[in-house]
């Protein structure tokens, strides 16, 4: 089965928690903090691959999680880096963010790595808190948690030439033709169903071919499969647009070449501009005088000279790649898409929400706070000290009592709910 298009939720690994922990040995009974630091938790990391064809994988594994931090420990001893979540995707995926619809990766080359997510920071432990007031801290710092995302992969066939034309011209005959590709060929309307690659080698140089299929009148707008495999032909360097001169589907090879040219307009003015080499297929299905007389039907309305070929005879086939061989030489290869600048990863440090609950309780939300709050222990005077000091330098007790708060309202941070008093 052919994907090309899937949603996935990924979410990088947990920062592991800062160890509470004092010296003790043999020779020294009440030794210093020596609580080691968390570890990071492990990145989302894609990679692009030619291995792959299709995004099929995914159309069952679709959550991917990073490994996390692991603890930090005694003897200053820092936890281990959660694993990487590598996730393999084919050449020419497009990654985009689910949430505001932006693309935040292109991955058009074999090998091309896009970490979209940074596993969390790993807590302090407690013998980051020594100083010379605080000897003893007995709290230390817990991992950054981190959060899902959700992203679409949506690919877009890397290939140098894309074969278009309407079903049953001979694109999959083609294509079998002048390359390694094994499509599926029949004499009826939409046998492929999916992109078919292959690679077709002229003296000792090879390029991509691309049979792109499903186009029909109205693809662009979501006809037959035309509108969901249009997008693969967005980055060919040439397309080979295939008329059946023999007709013999009861087509007009004319109104045939206009209507496909016509779709690849209206889908992007870009493709208008991509060069283009008619050809003529089929061409054994019809008598010379017959084949004479439309090739100067052509020329005559399009002022293009087709090339004339037969997938049955192999007639006009190594000519065929020769000629696409020397175009190719002389055209760029495709630039990758410009990407807007989106910080998908971008971690909410700042903000401070304050919302009131039905009973009167004041709730204080927000990533400053989810930063703020992973030092905070309640059991310990000097933490709890810290947290009451930093509510008032960080402006919340303020901010509280623009809200209304006076003595004796609860105000509840994360899992800590105390009363204000004045």
């Amino acid at each position: 089965m052919f994907l090309d298009r899937v949603k996935i939720s990924i979410k990088a690994g947990n920062g592991g928690n800062g160890a509470i922990s004092f010296l003790r040995t043999k020779l020294v009974a009440n030794g210093g903090p020596d609580g080691g630091e968390g570890g990071k938790g492990g990145n989302v990391v894609f990679v692009a691959t030619r291995d792959m064809n299709t995004l099929y994988s995914f159309r069952f594994k679709k959550k991917f999680v990073a490994g996390d931090g692991l603890n930090g420990a005694k003897k200053l001893q820092t936890g281990a880096s959660g694993k990487d979540e590598i996730i393999e995707v084919p050449c020419g995926t497009v990654i985009i963010d689910a949430k505001t619809d932006k693309i935040i990766a292109d991955l058009y080359e074999h090998g091309m790595k896009f970490i979209a997510l940074k596993g969390g920071n790993g807590g302090h432990g407690n013998a980051y808190y020594k100083s010379s007031i605080k000897q003893a801290p007995h709290y230390s710092q817990t991992g950054e948690i981190t959060t899902s995302r959700e992203v679409i992969l949506e690919l877009k066939t890397i290939a140098d030439v894309g074969l278009v034309g309407f079903p049953n011209v001979g694109k999959s005959t083609l294509l079998s033709c002048i390359s390694n590709a094994n499509p599926k060929i029949a004499n009826y309307p939409f046998t492929t169903l999916y992109p078919n690659l292959g690679v077709c080698e002229v003296k000792g140089q090879t390029f991509v071919v691309a049979d792109i299929p499903g186009l029909i009148e109205g693809a662009s707008e979501g006809q037959g499969l035309g509108h969901y495999f249009l997008k693969h032909v967005e980055r060919v360097r040439l397309i080979l647009h295939l008329i059946d001169v023999s007709e013999s589907d009861g087509r007009n090879f004319l109104e045939d070449y206009d209507k496909i040219n016509h779709e690849l307009k209206k889908y992007s003015e870009k493709l208008t501009k991509v060069q283009q080499i008619v050809v003529l297929s089929k061409t054994d299905l019809v008598d010379e005088e017959t084949l004479i007389a439309r090739r100067e039907q052509f020329i005559k309305k399009t002022g293009i000279t087709p090339l004339e070929i037969s997938g049955a005879t192999y007639n006009g086939i190594e000519n065929l790649k020769l000629i696409v061989l020397e175009k190719l030489s002389h055209i760029p290869k495709s630039e990758p898409i410009e990407i807007e600048e989106h910080d998908f990863d971008k971690k909410d440090n700042t903000s401070i929400v304050i919302t009131r609950e039905d009973d009167g309780t004041f709730v204080v939300s927000g990533g400053k706070i989810d930063n703020f709050i992973r030092g905070v222990v309640l059991d310990d005077t000097r933490s709890f000290a810290y947290f009451q000091a930093r509510l008032q330098e960080m402006g919340i007790i303020d901010m509280l009592k623009q809200r209304g708060l006076k003595n004796g309202d609860s105000v509840r941070i994360k899992d800590i709910t105390f009363e204000y008093m004045q």
